[in-house]
């Protein structure tokens, strides 16, 4: 029963769209804008630097504060803290792509999942930071360093867990699943990136459509 609390809570925290609220107040919907996405990524393109990091700060931190309450404040045992935790970003995220009162078309879910790794461990943050730039900077494509960030993310939760450096316990495959489940969805969201990515047509970051 907590799990599905868990997600019903997060839920609500991903119903704040940051993207959405920001073009409002600049006098645009951001969903009519650029690829219509409501996320960081969009908000870049079509508001500026300025409005991207704003953005990508609010959708992060409406999953890293939940994650953070759940793995640390609440009092949960260490080993299933762990599991609770990836509940509460599942439903950040869910919320934040399938807002329902803007027709279930929200963002794509990487800020939320940079989020629930930060909240997660240090170490895996300073791994994402690297993938992400890295394959970001090196091709222009921030699908791209999305796409490889995540996969990233769940290749090394798992080698953590198998290691021993997250105390995972008897929680392993739940989390491991939860961690498979993000990254799946986040991956699916950016399918018609994909698509551009293999047709050649993505936009690079730093040009105009």
């Amino acid at each position: 029963m907590i799990r599905v609390l868990l997600v019903v809570i997060g839920y609500c925290f991903g119903l704040l769209q940051t993207g959405y609220l920001y073009g409002k107040m600049n006098g645009i919907d951001i969903r009519k804008q650029g690829s219509g996405n409501s996320g960081a990524t969009n908000t870049l393109r079509v508001l500026g630097a300025k409005a991207g990091i704003i953005v990508f700060f609010g959708d992060m931190l409406k999953c890293l504060i939940p994650c953070l309450v759940v793995h640390y404040a609440l009092g949960f045992d260490p080993q299933v803290a762990y599991v609770y935790m990836m509940y509460m970003a599942i439903g950040v995220i869910l919320g934040h792509n399938f807002p329902f009162y803007m027709g279930f078309k929200g963002g794509k879910g990487i800020a939320c999942t940079a989020g629930w790794v930060i909240a997660l461990d240090w170490r895996l943050t300073l791994i994402g930071i690297i993938v992400f730039f890295g394959i970001t900077i090196a091709t222009r494509y921030v699908s791209l360093g999305s796409i490889c960030v995540v996969t990233a993310m769940f290749i090394c939760s798992v080698i953590f867990g198998q290691m021993g450096w997250m105390d995972l316990g008897g929680f392993a495959f739940e989390f491991y699943i939860l961690v498979l489940f993000t990254t799946v969805m986040a991956i699916w969201r950016h399918r018609s990136n994909i698509d551009r990515l293999i047709h050649g047509t993505e936009n690079r970051f730093g040009t105009k459509k």
